[in-house]
């Protein structure tokens, strides 16, 4: 990791002092260029901030400060320093949206006292967002957070949308109305989950979200006025000196500039590992909803040594890194007596594992809490490990608040400590940057994944959760489904999938994640190897991600360079939709190969879903695609170097 410059240190060492709560206090803070700005002042004790990003304002008086058991620093509190530091540096991560990272941000830190006590507060402003956390008191042996006064009170009554869980997104709806929004969910009664994303006025859009989630519970956006939010989160203890998590505001003109931010990963510790040549990204084989399925040579697949074979050997001959095999392979995944320790059973790990050696495929197995406590979380990852294993999918972790960040934490590093790659499922905590310190955690099924919760997800899905969910980090959506007409048949998957074949295979390119998990049979991907061609040929790790175009709700054009070759994916809602996509990123004066995967004329998520073609141009930099997607489609183009 390299830094072109770290800290340049205090520009201002004590700028205000102030002794009594009642004084009047302000401060302005500015981002580096200028755009953004925060006024924070001391209303009469209460600490309030106001937002403008350019012209437009965002948050008004929205209040600070926390309450504790030592002190309510939300009232009454007197605020006695400000302090000024700037960076600007850049780092590589290990992957990630962006090979490259740039970090510029002006920091200010305040203290409020009150009763001999003080709470720190760190503001941080970028280009593209600002994030504030508090500093527990120092010195305390212990601290219990009660609640949080801090609320984001928007200027207007905005257009909204939310994460809902393994469910369709909140919104659109005006901010006054989302908590209120029915049968989507549990929402009304716990909050509402992040991000929260933001539609201010045609050119300026911000999302809410929480960044670095390592040591107290989460919090949840709810009610605090009409259109105001508050934070709420369970009780949490930590020692003096801990920071909390960053409530963060990323802030663009479009809602694809959200998407492209890496402010979320900034805002998180550096990197944890001193190796991590083991971490490796790619496209995932996944057995579970392949079960019963029946290829054309009269195979059936089921959750059996045989047929993790046959899975190893699509992999193998098609650039595809890992197989995932799911619950039950050590005995029912909820009972007592299933060993995650032993290989015995309808699946003999050990042959599995030396096959897949053999064919340079990875082999990441499935536990949850049931196994992981019952036989020893560490002793099972050590034998993952020794097995030859590369990951884990961790499903159905039990607690909630402090106690399950804390065990989140536990199996990171534990993974690591046994190089091990990591993918929550079930209802984990939130994505909030944490792969910057522990790049091992490849993705997190922060989203409702297709035929997951015994439901499908139809088109607005796809063209909203990657403007919302995505916002946080790495998703598993289980993309890239083939056989759409008869897939409803088989065991494991509940309902009908909507979609086409163009779609799905955009979909691969649209949704960032550490794992792109494939969930059809090899034999569906065989039948379309033309279009399959698309997937085969991705990269392990792509070099950038860019939003070409997008409404949220409505369509999305991602662009993901690889090297010197480019991997396109467009997607609309139910309607059919025409596209312009200009090439205008490729380098000027060189003439490449592009190839479209495209929905047939009468191409249709519900009665058509499995017609499509491939046709070959040749383009530049000047070239304007015309993207034609059906309804509920999409479009997809591979181009490299003529």
């Amino acid at each position: 990791m390299k830094k072109a410059s770290l800290y340049a240190g205090y520009l201002c060492a004590v700028l205000f002092c102030f002794c009594a709560c009642s004084s009047p206090f302000s401060t302005e803070m500015v981002s580096p260029d200028g755009n953004l700005k925060v006024l924070f002042r001391n209303d009469g004790g209460k600490p309030v901030f106001t937002c403008l990003a350019g012209k437009d304002t965002l948050f008004i008086n929205s209040r600070l400060g926390l309450v504790t058991d030592l002190a309510d620093f939300s009232d009454s509190v007197n605020i006695n320093s400000v302090r000024e530091l700037q960076a600007s540096y850049s780092w590589q991560p290990v992957w990630g949206k962006n090979k490259i990272v740039r970090d510029e941000h002006r920091e200010y830190r305040f203290d409020f006292e009150k009763n001999g006590k003080k709470l720190g507060l760190v503001m941080r402003l970028y280009n593209d967002g600002f994030a504030f956390r508090y500093i527990l008191p120092e010195g305390a042996k212990e601290v219990k957070i009660l609640s949080e006064a801090s609320t984001f009170n928007m200027s207007d009554d905005f257009t909204c949308w939310a994460a809902n869980g393994e469910r369709h997104n909140l919104g659109p709806v005006p901010a006054s109305k989302i908590l209120s929004v029915k049968g989507k969910g549990n929402h009304k009664k716990k909050g509402i989950h992040l991000p929260l994303v933001a539609k201010a006025n045609a050119n300026r859009y911000f999302a809410i979200h929480e960044a670095g989630i390592f040591d107290l519970a989460p919090f949840k956006l709810v009610s605090a006025g009409e259109k105001s939010f508050g934070l709420s989160s369970a009780p949490s203890k930590a020692t003096g000196g801990t920071p909390t998590s960053w409530r963060t505001v990323l802030v663009g003109e479009k809602p694809g500039d959200l998407v492209e931010s890496d402010l979320v990963m900034n805002l998180n510790p550096e990197l944890k590992l001193t190796k991590t040549s083991w971490i490796k990204p790619g496209k995932v084989l996944w057995d579970w909803r392949v079960m019963d399925y029946q290829a054309p040579d009269g195979f059936v697949y089921a959750q059996n040594t045989a047929s993790h074979k046959r899975f190893i050997d699509f992999a193998s001959k098609n650039n595809v890194q890992h197989l995932i095999i799911d619950a039950n392979w050590y005995g029912p995944e909820f009972a007592k007596e299933s060993d995650p320790t032993s290989s015995e059973g309808a699946v003999n790990i050990e042959e599995v594992m030396a096959y897949a050696k053999a064919k340079n495929v990875g082999i990441i197995l499935y536990l949850n809490d049931v196994g992981a406590k019952r036989f020893g979380l560490e002793r099972v990852l050590k034998q993952f490990h020794d097995w030859g294993g590369v990951g884990v999918k961790y499903g159905f972790m039990k607690g909630k608040g402090q106690d399950k960040v804390e065990h989140t934490r536990k199996v990171i590093e534990l993974c690591a400590k046994n190089e091990l790659m990591v993918d929550f499922h079930d209802g984990p905590v939130p994505p909030s940057g944490d792969r910057r310190a522990f790049p091992n955690v490849m993705a997190r099924e922060y989203c409702h994944a297709q035929a997951d919760a015994k439901r499908s997800y139809y088109p607005e899905t796809a063209v909203t959760a990657p403007f919302v969910n995505m916002i946080a980090g790495p998703l598993d959506m289980t993309n890239g489904w083939y056989g759409l007409n008869e897939a409803h048949s088989r065991q494991k998957v509940f309902q009908v999938l909507p979609g086409t074949v163009a779609a799905e295979t955009a979909k691969t390119a649209v949704v960032f994640s550490g794992w792109t998990v494939l969930p059809d049979a090899p034999e569906e991907y065989e039948k379309k190897a033309d279009i399959f061609e698309f997937i085969r040929e991705q990269p392990v790790n792509f070099d950038g991600l860019r939003v070409l175009n997008g409404e949220i709700g409505e369509y999305i054009t991602v662009a993901r360079p690889a090297g010197d070759a480019w991997f396109l994916g467009s997607l609309t809602n139910r309607d059919s939709r025409s596209l312009d996509i200009s090439l205008d990123f490729l380098e000027n004066g060189k003439k490449y190969r592009a190839t479209l995967y495209e929905d047939t004329p009468d191409s249709h998520y519900e009665n058509n879903k499995e017609s499509y073609k491939i046709r070959e141009i040749t383009v530049d930099n000047k070239t304007v695609l015309k993207a034609k997607m059906a309804p509920g489609g999409g479009h997809a183009v591979w181009i490299r170097p003529a």
